[in-house]
């Protein structure tokens, strides 16, 4: 199954950036919190450090339903999180159409959230440093048709804010479920991180390149490194280029489901 990730609408631009709100100092953590602190408003945020929890339903108009995140707690670069979901197609929604996507953000979304300084981003792809994450999720029984992945943004500069369309989008899939499928058409495949993956390339008005886990996994260690340069050795995407936020969560097409993230840590350098 194919889906397309349109252009973001101006609202959900400018929901995205509108509110620029300080860091929580690093190494504090935060008390554990449960599900009656849960946010359901589409583009509702949760800011957790150097990182944001995003309530990202950004395919209005093609669904019906419910989505909701919520926080755990933070320690340090380390967090957790969840996100509920009851998604249908509406009338003019499609089975292939993505509609949410639920996720951390660290970095660039359509503007910059939290104090730029603490994310560590953006960084050039041929400096090579390294983007060490770990990821330990659970998903939900029968979880209808969606996906968990990381997905990276890149610009051609290094300041890159909310009114910058990205030139590459990378997303890194560990599960999928219910027949998803990647946009565009096969490249080829790659061994990283002790596992297989398949490569997908796109194009939605900038490229789009996936890298689809052969065999599902809810617990992942990488170098996000990696995957960009496998990129570069291929000659699709340029060392001059940023990466200048990356995500993690789900993209739903439908269904009823929930990821819960036991424990989420990006470190840069």
């Amino acid at each position: 199954m194919q889906h397309r990730r349109p252009h973001y609408s101006k609202k959900a631009k400018t929901l995205a950036a509108a509110t620029v709100a300080l860091a929580a100092a690093v190494g504090v953590t935060v008390a554990q919190a449960d599900e009656s602190n849960k946010k359901c408003t589409a583009y509702d945020t949760i800011t957790l450090g150097k990182y944001y929890v995003n309530n990202n339903l950004w395919n209005e108009g093609k669904y019906t339903g419910t989505q909701c995140v919520w926080d755990n707690s933070r320690s340090g670069s380390t967090i957790s999180w969840g996100t509920s979901y009851n998604l249908a197609n509406s009338a003019t929604g499609k089975d292939y159409d993505v509609k949410s996507y639920a996720s951390t953000v660290l970095g660039w979304h359509w503007g910059w959230k939290v104090d730029k300084a603490s994310t560590g981003l953006p960084i050039r792809v041929g400096d090579r440093k390294p983007v060490n994450t770990s990821w330990d999720f659970t998903v939900s029984s029968n979880p209808g048709t969606m996906n968990v992945a990381y997905d990276l943004w890149l610009h051609t500069k290094n300041t890159a804010d909310w009114q910058d369309q990205p030139t590459d989008e990378i997303m890194i899939w560990l599960n999928r479920q219910g027949g998803a499928g990647p946009l565009g058409t096969k490249y080829g495949s790659v061994s990283l991180g002790g596992a297989m993956w398949d490569i997908y390339q796109g194009d939605i008005g900038w490229k789009v390149y996936s890298f689809v886990r052969r065999t599902n996994t809810t617990k992942a260690s990488l170098n996000l490194d990696d995957f960009t340069q496998a990129l570069v050795r291929r000659n699709l995407l340029s060392n001059d280029k940023y990466v200048s936020g990356i995500e993690s969560g789900t993209e739903v097409f439908k269904g009823t489901g929930r990821l819960d993230t036991k424990s989420y840590s990006v470190n840069i350098g």
